[in-house]
């Protein structure tokens, strides 16, 4: 009996009502029908107010667009990367072909009188036996005349000046007046500033023998990452672009040219009428008609061939360029030339790329806002799951923008220091929000037709202080061994 008792209380409740009365709601987490009407752990079957529905909704379609945009980004960043034999063909041949063409290499300038001299100085030590260069300036910039009919006088019958007398002044007016005089049969771009590899046109030439091109893209990259937090983010963007992303590009047969370092046949120009000269992104225009024609174009990218340049001065310089770079998407993307590309998957991936900076700035407007929803607003369970799924390759873009930093040290030979990662980091989402303020200004300025040309200013950041006016890169590892291929694509397959 005893024994009996002592069972009977130990299957009793562990928990007892408070409520005399016995009243069931009352004990906790049991018994009850109540439900709250909102906030985090509420039932999937509960109905939600419109408001609700409106707000989760688009959370959750905030999060799926954020994942999307992040895994297209990073695939095309590591597309280079896939394996070593993919990144080996990326580049230059080791042994190239003896000189077939006659190059023609245009050089506009417009108040470039600090760095255009050295510029044309280095350009004119090209070990490529048969090449020009037209250097354009304005008939209204005394300056940088001075400086190029100084440089054509050091270097009789190779350097020779164009003025141009148009209005308004732009880039693709000088360099479609500067064709009319080119007599080679593949032509090049360079910028003011550029510090040109001297052997850079007998691997342009080979590559054009090896592949049959009718467009060459040579690599170009910032230097000048330690100037301030932004530049930092400025070279990296560089890096990717040219060395794994355009590659991608090239292979989908669309692709928006670089504004320099690009080598062009004189045949596909003339079929072109040269640049348009209305479109603030006259390279990416180019590139657009080219493939919609389906031109053949081969990027190439090693490391000590790559075209030096720096990043803008100031901050201010910089929303100027992106600005441009973006509003000139914005009259590509309504021009309608990449409607002419022959399937339906290159014109979606046209119209995605060319919507991308816009999409890239929204997004990363929105990560803010969704880190401050997911801390001070009450979701469902499910919905506050799905809304940190972006966190994952936002954490993975980083970690790669961080692998490729230390890459990018070491194949140029730059000290990377750990205030530069720290930089990095730290300015993650400071910098979308400036690439968010640049694609609204953009489409403002569309929007009023301001269609002038806003330049960058140049003052040789990226040159040193003791560097010759005219030498090789020996700095940059000629046969990189890529620290990103094992840790992204698990090596060659």
């Amino acid at each position: 009996m005893t024994m009996l008792t002592t069972l009977t209380a130990a299957a009793a409740p562990l928990l007892q009502p408070n409520d005399p009365a016995g009243t069931p709601g009352d004990v906790p987490n049991r018994g009850t029908t109540d439900v709250p009407t909102g906030g985090s752990g509420q039932s999937a079957h509960v109905a939600w107010s419109l408001g609700e529905w409106i707000g989760y909704s688009a959370l959750v379609a905030i999060s799926v667009l954020l994942t999307l945009v992040a895994l297209s980004t990073l695939w095309w960043m590591l597309h280079a990367w896939r394996s070593r034999s993919t990144l080996r063909a990326t580049s230059f041949s080791q042994t190239p072909r003896p000189a077939a063409h006659r190059f023609t290499l245009l050089v506009p300038g417009r108040h470039e009188e600090e760095v255009m001299g050295q510029t044309l100085d280095m350009l004119a030590t090209q070990d490529h036996p048969d090449f020009e260069i037209i250097a354009i300036v304005g008939e209204d910039d005394p300056g940088t005349d001075r400086v190029v009919r100084e440089a054509a006088a050091r270097h009789p019958g190779l350097i020779r000046v164009v003025v141009d007398d148009t209005l308004p002044k732009n880039k693709p007016k000088a360099m479609n007046l500067a064709l009319q005089y080119a007599t080679g049969d593949i032509v090049g771009v360079f910028d003011a500033e550029d510090e040109v590899y001297p052997r850079l046109l007998s691997l342009v030439d080979s590559r054009f023998q090896e592949t049959g091109a009718d467009v060459v893209q040579g690599g170009v990259q910032l230097m000048n990452f330690k100037s301030s937090w932004w530049s930092l983010r400025n070279v990296l963007e560089y890096y990717f672009w040219f060395r794994s992303r355009l590659h991608f590009h090239a292979e989908s047969k669309f692709i928006p040219l670089g504004g320099n370092t690009v080598f062009v046949t004189k045949e596909r120009l003339d079929w072109s009428d040269g640049w348009d000269a209305h479109c603030l992104a006259e390279d990416c225009e180019l590139g657009v008609r080219l493939s919609a024609d389906n031109a053949k174009v081969v990027v190439a990218y090693s490391p000590e061939a790559v075209t030096r340049e720096e990043t803008p001065p100031t901050f201010a310089s910089l929303l100027k360029q992106r600005t441009r770079w973006n509003q000139g998407f914005l009259q590509v993307l309504e021009k309608g030339e990449w409607k002419k590309l022959p399937t339906f998957k290159q014109r979606f991936f046209a119209r995605y790329l060319l919507t991308m900076p816009f999409i890239q700035a929204a997004t990363g407007l929105l990560i803010p806002l969704s880190v401050i929803m997911i801390a001070f607003v009450k979701v469902p369970t499910g919905i506050a799951l799905i809304s940190f799924i972006p966190l994952a390759p936002t954490l993975m873009l980083l970690a790669v923008e961080i692998a490729g930093l230390g890459e990018f040290g070491r194949l140029y030979k730059e000290k990377v220091r750990v205030r530069d990662y720290v930089k990095l980091v730290l300015g993650l989402v400071p910098y979308q929000v400036f690439l968010a303020a640049a694609a609204v200004r953009a489409v403002i300025r569309h929007a009023r037709k301001q269609n002038g040309w806003e330049k960058t200013e140049h003052t040789g950041q990226h040159r040193g202080a003791g560097q010759p006016e005219v030498q090789g890169f020996p700095s940059a590892v000629t046969e990189p061994e890529p620290a990103l291929v094992g840790a992204t694509a698990g090596g060659d397959r």
